[in-house]
């Protein structure tokens, strides 16, 4: 096949190309240029700005992709505009979303009223009743780390725009939290600081030692993705992409403290006994978890990498790799210190 990748040289793109170039398939890389990532040899890049993508149809339609894969859809508006480029060409467009579709998201957040969602969330659980779930800020933080948000961004309107469309089959990727090599947001960095930082104790409170939700390993993740690009039984389907325990806070602590070699405890504390700084926000009665049975079931997916090996891999590059600021307010050992006595 012939593949545009949408975003391909961020945290994810990568690895989809090479998951891709395994199986032989002609390649082009649409970015801003801002990043040279390593791509497979022969990998047709196409630098330009996803939210002027019409400025840059010609070329995109040039390369007369067979599958769009779009990784950095933020908004309906951003999809109507790659799929009004790609409409004639491409038989397929298949975008990455996200888990916090769900209403479970905007329950732990507070934005929905009405009783906990059952679990585990599958595709046809009910999704959020309120579009833009995150608030000003928190929106302005995450624009500073991925730079294609725009400000309408919410995932809703993106699946609705690619399954919609009329001329154009769409697949939907519900994405977990990923994390590995590489991830902007340093998912695991400050519990890997403490670890080396010799603490004798990592705090959690109870109701968040206990809170489960999604998560993959960016190259598992991305072999999802590759696959659900391959398979034409995709077409008009939604896949939730997860692992398929979904650990507790607390068990995943143990694990990323086995494979940093620490020899530390974890002390769980009543939530006033912990300082505010560590105190996950929300209601975190409404937990997460996510089943993936339906990409394993239809499509074969499974995962190459082993937790214990993923694990590995991302505390190696979160110590050579550490943030480029690092706030103090959140490694207030001395309060934590106060807690632990």
């Amino acid at each position: 096949m012939r593949i545009l990748v949408i975003g391909a040289t961020g945290f994810i793109g990568p690895h989809v190309l090479r998951a891709l170039a395994r199986d032989g398939h002609a390649l082009a890389a649409y970015h801003r240029g801002t990043a040279q990532a390593p791509l497979p040899a022969g990998t047709i890049r196409i630098v330009g700005d996803r939210n002027a993508i019409a400025a840059d149809a010609d070329r995109l339609r040039a390369f007369a992709p067979d599958v769009v894969v779009d990784l950095i859809l933020s908004s309906g508006a951003q999809a109507r505009a790659m799929l009004d480029v790609v409409r004639g060409g491409a038989r397929r467009v298949v975008a990455a979303s996200s888990m916090d579709v769900y209403r479970a998201c905007g329950i732990l957040h507070g934005l929905e009223e009405g009783p906990l969602e059952p679990l585990p969330l599958t595709e046809d659980s009910p999704l959020r009743t309120r579009l833009q779930a995150y608030p000003p800020e928190q929106l302005r933080m995450l624009q500073r780390v991925f730079g294609w948000l725009d400000e309408q961004y919410d995932k809703i309107p993106v699946e609705r725009a690619v399954l919609g469309d009329s001329g154009i089959a769409g697949t939907v990727l519900r994405l977990p939290m990923v994390y590995g090599p590489g991830d902007p947001l340093h998912r695991f960095f400050p519990s890997i600081k403490r670890m080396d930082d010799g603490r004798r104790a990592l705090l959690l409170d109870e109701a968040t030692a206990q809170w489960r939700g999604p998560k993959g390993y960016v190259e598992n993740v991305a072999d999802a993705i590759a696959l659900a690009a391959v398979s034409e039984e995709a077409s008009g389907r939604v896949y939730n992409v997860a692992e398929d325990d979904a650990l507790t806070e607390l068990e995943w602590l143990g694990a990323l403290g086995r494979a940093a070699r620490w020899s530390g405890d974890v002390a769980v504390l009543p939530r006033d006994k912990v300082p505010p700084h560590l105190r996950m926000p929300g209601n975190l009665a409404q937990h997460w978890v996510a089943d993936s049975t339906r990409i394993r079931r239809e499509l074969g997916f499974h995962e190459r990498t082993s937790r214990d090996q993923a694990l590995r891999r991302t505390v190696a590059w979160e110590r050579t790799h550490p943030p480029r600021e690092i706030d103090p307010a959140r490694f207030d050992y001395a309060a934590e210190d106060a807690a632990l006595a």
